[in-house]
């Protein structure tokens, strides 16, 4: 898993990222000012920093002159398109406006760290997932997927030991637009539980939905 730097002055909102990143397996150090920033990416090697604009001493659009190769998301209460431009333009890979639901900040994270560490596989057990070529295997044999297993699936992963309700991941898995009711979920999770043997695995949550048990 990666080593995240997050660099956020507000401590509630660092220690719920924070939290929330290492529930899924990754290694972080918070700081909470931009001289500490400066200071730690001088010092140690990261493979991702979460940053804020607004910070005590030195500011985001500061900070980010110095990332050397450390790929950031900035995470700002400035909302301006200007901000944005200015974010993207000087070297952000993404810009994420508060107040933002942790778990679109995971499903970024994950897409950057895959874009940038060639992090293109999830193993757990004998289950094999190559995201690149979106295919799935069980033991070295692959298993077939409809598209929308394979969706469901690859949410769950990017949220692993995380409870996610069926509303949400009807929502991630198959859209903002999709009309259907959660029974859909259900069926589809039977389906991954079956085909790659993960009834142990992924976890029914009482009266809120599934988790991927990692």
């Amino acid at each position: 898993m990666a080593k995240i730097l997050i660099v956020e002055d507000d401590k509630s909102i660092n220690e719920l990222i924070k939290r929330n990143l290492k529930l899924i397996g990754h290694n972080c150090k918070s700081v909470f000012d931009g001289e500490e920033a400066l200071n730690i990416i001088n010092e140690e090697k990261f493979d991702l920093m979460i940053l804020d604009i607004m910070l005590p001493k030195h500011s985001g659009f500061e900070i980010i002159k110095y990332k050397k190769d450390i790929p950031v998301i900035f995470v700002t209460a400035k909302d301006s398109l200007e901000d944005k431009l200015h974010g993207l333009t000087s070297g952000a890979e993404d810009y994420l406006v508060k107040p933002f639901e942790i778990l679109e900040l995971l499903a970024r994270v994950n897409i950057i760290l895959r874009r940038n560490n060639n992090n293109d596989e999830f193993t757990l057990g004998f289950v094999k997932v190559d995201f690149k070529c979106r295919k799935v295997f069980y033991e070295d044999e692959e298993i077939e997927m409809t598209p929308q297993e394979y969706n469901l699936l690859e949410v769950l992963i990017t949220n692993r030991n995380i409870a996610m309700s069926r509303e949400k991941l009807l929502e991630t898995a198959w859209g903002f637009d999709y009309d259907g009711d959660t029974r859909t979920v259900d069926v589809h999770i039977q389906k991954l539980r079956k085909k790659l043997k993960l009834e142990d695995k992924i976890k029914t949550v009482y009266k809120l939905g599934y988790r991927l048990e990692v």
